[in-house]
């Protein structure tokens, strides 16, 4: 017999539409679950703000969903996932908490060669060193070099993901994180922050071909999957599931800005604006 919570939904959050990239994964891997996806596009982004701050928005974003019913919060924000995981964790438990960090640092140990993994994220995910401390404890030989890139995030949010201008700012930032490497140069480049899939072709041409790049969504989705199935708390239905969103500023933009991350239209009448 399934659990009375298998259809409630997944809650999401990011600090805006960088997030609609791992929920897009999820949706792809998950076609039958429900999914509700928050996003505090009123204090994006969350990588220049303060840990305590940070902490503090997740908390808020968390609750949101949990009064909403959710029966899994996934936090579709490096940012977040690197300083506030264990807060949620504790605040909600024992709902299942699930960040986007430790997949992605999965992922770049399974795809490097040589060891040497370059990661490029917000301000505050590259200070914290979360994805340097996750990466060694799972590839303790591998050298990581973390830079920022805090002009990114507004690239993606301005749907400025190609063309020259925008692959001479991409290489401004990924010529002296790869020169950092010295002769032998990384085979692995980690997009930590999720808003930076959508800038994906301008990186990789930027990168070469012997770069290989990984993000987090793909493995995410995996280990939500994982969790709902050990359980026992799949919705299995004969129709697709269902996602709904909330935004904390315009519910137009979030719509305009929000489709090319998720891979579709979003109609803005489906967009809830809520005050956190």
């Amino acid at each position: 017999m399934l659990s009375r919570t298998s259809n409630l939904p997944i809650g999401v959050f990011d600090s805006g539409v960088g997030g609609l990239t791992v929920l897009r994964a999820l949706r792809e891997l998950l076609p039958d679950e429900n999914f509700l996806y928050l996003g505090d596009t009123a204090r994006v982004p969350y990588g220049a703000k303060s840990p305590e701050s940070v902490i503090k928005y997740a908390l808020q974003a968390g609750g949101a969903l949990v009064q909403e019913g959710i029966k899994m919060l996934v936090v579709a924000c490096n940012t977040a996932s690197a300083v506030s995981l264990d807060a949620l964790a504790s605040e909600y438990s024992p709902l299942p908490v699930v960040g986007v960090v430790k997949p992605g640092a999965e992922a770049a140990c399974a795809t490097t060669i040589n060891g040497k993994i370059a990661v490029i994220a917000t301000e505050g995910t590259v200070k914290g060193g979360v994805y340097q401390r996750t990466i060694c404890s799972m590839h303790p030989d591998a050298e990581i070099i973390a830079h920022p890139c805090p002009l990114f995030v507004g690239l993606a949010e301005e749907g400025w993901v190609d063309g020259e201008l925008v692959e001479a700012i991409v290489a401004r930032y990924l010529k002296p994180l790869f020169a950092a490497f010295g002769d032998v140069k990384p085979d692995t480049l980690v997009l930590g922050c999720t808003h930076f899939p959508v800038l994906r072709e301008a990186i990789a041409n930027v990168a070469g071909s012997s770069i290989k790049l990984v993000d987090s969504a793909e493995t995410t989705a995996k280990t939500v999957k994982n969790i709902l199935n050990e359980a026992q708390i799949c919705n299995v239905g004969d129709v697709k599931g269902k996602i709904s969103f909330l935004a904390t500023d315009s519910a137009q933009r979030f719509a305009a800005v929000g489709g090319p991350f998720l891979g579709e239209k979003i109609d803005t009448s489906d967009v809830r604006v809520i005050d956190l």
